[in-house]
């Protein structure tokens, strides 16, 4: 039987197989279909069906809409209505689950109306776009209103210090703020109010921020939790400032502080779309007048620009990264390139021209041609290829109310895409597709990227690579005049193996472009056959990863880049060949060598880990391991080419560490508390929980592979348990976030372990508890711990958690070391623990010396550090201030304890053993040099120890 739609065309059989099922299952759950619906309502509903799931499953579940949908509700949206409609319906609703219900029901019956819509053509894709986001913004706004409501009868309402009643703001983001949300769109939202103030009316006074961090908590859970209903939306709120690390709501002052003072590039893009939701008033224009300089400058900004782009090589990385295939957002040429184009226009002129400030991409595409800045050609190809790509997401999205921009896998859901756009079949719609997004890709190119490829002239090292005979090669070589015997062996060698790789037509053919363009480079190093090796291991990893191969063929920086540093370092060439994906890094030269600024680390990982789905566990942990991995990359490219001295060196990767160390017990914390709840008073700005640095952390002294020596403190000492479904008392809780951490750091994904974590310095050791309550660390240092964790602690610094702890800890740890001790007997503690670590830890051959263990090394030199401030800091309380030897140093000469030369000799030698410790990982070497090259600096040391610690 053929099923035809408006335009007689016939379905294929698997549409209709599939229409027919659902058919049969409406029938079973209302007999009365038949009878109830006409012949042409019947082929309408059939039609849907077949075209998605989504509708179909809701409509099963829920018959009673069908008659309703027939009768009214597929013609025209009246987008006020939303509104009206769902604060009536949750007018008399007292509880929050009812609450959710009522909110989840109403949202699956309107989308199943606009998708019914969308797929049988009744609106077109502008006037979807705009139905799609003003439901959600009613949606989100009734929410708001409810819990507000609920939240003001429990607390009292929110006033301001003039008694002025204080509403919580919430400002759109992306495609909800520019009115232009997809089917099945999270929404980015970001919470604020006016001013700080106090509830009045309440059982008890609450101060404005705890108020709306409640409620914003609250509304949070109602518009995302999944229930038997499924959810309103996916909420996403790591825009706001701080990210996951923030408050969840802040003030109008607070907003403005930190984007006047902390407000990225990304962040000025992201709010071009941002838009305050809901009714209207006079805190809006205030809230936008607030925004508005940190978004358009005064003057006209090219530099936004170069932002742009730097944000797409980002995606493009991601693309790459995450293999990802057929992607009309994210892809060269996709949605995200057409709001690039409009959006650089916006920031470079929005300062001048006010037109331009504006949410809407189809508005300021308009205002663009309006102002001369954009032909008419360029905007109706712009408009017409995202009018496109627009609609075949959306469609996409609403066959199973799942969010993706991929395009299908499999042939049903092709169909189901080429019968609403009255295409014949994939092939067609394939490359209406590829045409659109090479008209887009060309204009952002013109606007914002720059060009795709370099012309390349056929030079003699395309010969060399296709030789087969021996002897041509040493003549060809010998006409360069290269002198360099073992290379054409070692390459003819590789390419017979790489002859039997699989690798695909596609690969092969872009080895033959890259390989010629490689040796050149190759060409250009002293010994090209010692550069070859570093980089055919590189090359081995990358032959199935085309993508990879295609990314050095098309960017020359990035070929040099590989040969220089795989020359300079071997650790380097090896992490390169371990992941490949840090080629991504090399494209650009000017950036690689542009590492980040030791304050910024916390807030690129933020802006890193926003491009990885909040609730995609796996990928934030991925996330994370190749964020540690590019950022170390770039410490090590400065660290050989000597832009970063090794004080510096050490502090990016200690910094670059505690970035990540507050990533991961972040989203350990969410983890935990998604499944028992928290202790009473606590938030993800305020945990009661401690991260405490020891070791190489601790005293800010980080080298590449170091591992993280970790204490976690909490402070909870009283009974008390979560507040969650699954609630488990207090102690409980913060022995599962410390579990949770660990794992966190040790799984090993695709991009490895993320750190090797020692916990053996906490109290008691590897038999005590994984987390302990700071007042039972500080009772435990005082009567039971050895000299030898008094050293530790020395070392020992804050580096995540509440503020409340770390002062707390900060005390302790000053109370602990200003101990008075016995001299003597400390002496022999710290000689006996030294003597023993080097018989255990010493491995050292005849005429070599171990820079860590021989003695006058590193060790020698903590110990002695860490014997003077435990032998004094009763005496001179600023001895405890620091945890890095370098400055415990200039105190300890500055108190004149020990004489300026000892503090400058001890120092220059430490940081000199380090520098060469730093080298010698680079090299993959063993950390140990001839005795003759360090005696002269490593026997003064000996001398000082032994006479401070009276051997």
């Amino acid at each position: 039987m053929a099923m035809q739609n408006q335009s007689n065309k016939v379905l294929s059989a698997a549409l209709v197989e599939t229409a027919d099922r659902y058919w049969l299952r409406l029938c079973e759950v209302w007999p009365g279909a038949k009878t109830a619906l006409t012949a042409e309502q019947q082929q309408e509903l059939k039609l849907v069906f077949g075209l998605s799931d989504f509708i179909a499953e809701q409509l099963c579940r829920h018959p009673e809409w069908i008659p309703k949908l027939f009768d009214g509700l597929l013609e025209d949206v009246i987008r006020s209505q939303f509104d009206v409609e769902i604060h009536a319906l949750l007018e008399d609703i007292t509880q929050e689950e009812q609450a959710k219900s009522v909110l989840r029901r109403y949202r699956n019956l309107q989308m199943v109306r606009l998708a019914w819509r969308d797929f049988v053509n009744y609106a077109a894709v502008e006037a979807s776009l705009l139905d799609l986001s003003s439901l959600a913004e009613a949606l989100v706004i009734a929410g708001r209103d409810w819990v507000y409501q609920d939240m003001c009868k429990q607390f009292g309402t929110p006033t301001s210090a003039e008694g002025k009643p204080q509403p919580l703001l919430i400002l759109g983001m992306g495609k909800l703020g520019g009115r232009e949300l997809n089917f099945s769109s999270d929404i980015d939202l970001i919470f604020t109010f006016s001013e700080h103030g106090e509830t009045v009316g309440g059982r008890r006074t609450q101060a404005n921020q705890q108020f709306f961090i409640k409620m914003g908590q609250r509304l949070v859970n109602i518009l995302d939790q999944v229930t038997v209903d499924g959810f309103v939306f996916r909420v996403d709120m790591r825009l706001r400032p701080y990210g996951e690390s923030g408050p969840l709501v802040v003030s109008f002052s607070g907003l403005e502080d930190y984007y006047q003072e902390q407000g990225r590039d990304w962040e000025r893009y992201a709010m071009v779309k941002a838009r305050v939701l809901g009714p209207w008033s006079g805190y809006c224009d205030e809230l936008h007048d607030l925004l508005r300089p940190f978004v358009y400058r005064r003057y006209i900004d090219f530099s936004a620009i170069e932002s742009l782009r730097k944000m797409k090589q980002l995606i493009a990385q991601e693309v790459r990264r995450r293999q990802l295939t057929d992607n009309i957002k994210l892809g060269a040429g996709g949605i995200r390139e057409v709001e690039f184009v409009v959006q650089s226009f916006q920031l470079i002129r929005g300062g001048r021209e006010p037109a331009l400030r504006q949410q809407s991409l189809f508005g300021a595409i308009d205002t663009l041609y309006s102002l001369g800045q954009l032909e008419y050609l360029a905007v109706d190809e712009l408009k017409h290829s995202y009018i496109l790509l627009r609609r075949v997401e959306n469609l996409l999205q609403a066959i199973d109310d799942k969010q993706t921009q991929t395009l299908p896998n499999n042939d049903l859901d092709w169909q189901r895409l080429c019968v609403p756009l009255d295409l014949a079949d994939e092939a067609q719609l394939r490359q209406q597709i590829a045409d659109a997004m090479s008209t887009i890709h060309g204009h952002f190119n013109a606007t914002v990227g720059g060009s795709d490829n370099q012309d390349y002239n056929d030079h003699w090292s395309s010969l060399f690579w296709n030789i087969q005979q021996d002897d041509d090669a040493a003549t060809l070589l010998q006409e360069q005049q290269i002198e360099d015997e073992a290379l054409w062996p070692m390459l003819s060698d590789w390419r017979q193996t790489v002859s039997k790789r699989s690798i695909g037509p596609r690969g092969r053919e872009t080895l033959d472009k890259l390989m010629p363009k490689l040796l050149e480079e190759l060409f250009n190093q002293s010994t090209p056959s010692l550069a070859f090796k570093p980089v055919s291991n590189v090359l081995d990893k990358i032959l199935t990863r085309t993508t990879y191969l295609e990314l050095l063929c098309e960017n020359p920086g990035a070929r040099q880049q590989l040969v220089s540093l795989c020359c300079a370092s071997p650790w380097i060439a090896r992490e390169l060949a371990n992941f490949p994906m840090l080629l991504d890094e090399l494209i650009d030269p000017s950036q690689l060598y542009d590492i980040t600024s030791i304050d910024d680390y916390p807030s690129e990982l933020r802006q890193y880990l926003l491009r990885v789905p909040e609730d995609d566990m796996e990928q934030q942990m991925e996330a994370l391991r190749q964020f540690k991995l590019s950022q170390q990359l770039k410490i090590a490219a400065a660290d050989v080419t000597g832009v970063l001295p090794v004080m510096q060196v050490s502090d990016h990767l200690t910094f670059l560490a505690e970035a990540i160390i507050e990533q991961v017990v972040l989203q350990a914390w969410h983890q935990v508390a998604a499944r028992h709840g928290v202790p009473e008073g606590t938030s993800p700005s305020n945990m009661g929980f401690a991260v405490i640095g020891y070791g190489k952390l601790g005293g800010i002294e980080l080298g590449y592979g170091s591992d993280l020596d970790l204490v976690f403190l909490h402070g909870h000492s009283g009974a008390g348990s979560t507040n969650g479904e699954r609630p488990i008392d207090n102690s409980h809780f913060y022995l599962k976030l410390a579990q949770r951490i660990v794992h966190l750091f040790a799984t090993r994904t695709t991009s490895g372990e993320l750190y090797e974590v020692d916990m053996r310095l906490r109290p008691s050791g590897a038999s005590g508890l994984l987390v302990s309550e700071i007042e039972q660390f500080g009772q435990y240092q005082l009567t039971e711990a050895w000299t030898w964790e008094h050293q530790a602690l020395v070392r020992a610094r804050f580096v995540f958690g509440d503020n409340v702890l770390a002062a707390r800890f900060s005390e302790v740890r000053g109370q602990i070391l200003q101990l008075e001790r016995d001299q003597t007997e400390l002496a022999k503690a710290v000689r006996d623990m030294r003597t023993k670590m080097r018989d255990h830890l010493l491995h050292a051959e005849p005429g070599l010396f171990d820079l860590k263990q021989s003695a006058g090394g590193i060790a020698d030199i903590e110990f002695i550090a860490q014997y003077l401030v435990l032998a004094y800091a009763h005496q001179h309380q600023e001895l405890t201030i620091w945890s890095d030897n370098v400055r415990i140093f200039e105190v300890l000469a500055d108190l004149e304890l020990i004489p300026v030369m000892h503090a400058q000799h001890l120092t220059q030698t430490y940081c000199w053993l380090r520098d060469e410790n730093h080298e010698l990982t680079l090299q993959q070497l063993p950390g140990k040099l001839p005795h003759h090259a360090v005696e002269q600096k490593t026997d003064a040391v000996i001398e000082i120890y032994n006479e401070i610690l009276s051997v």
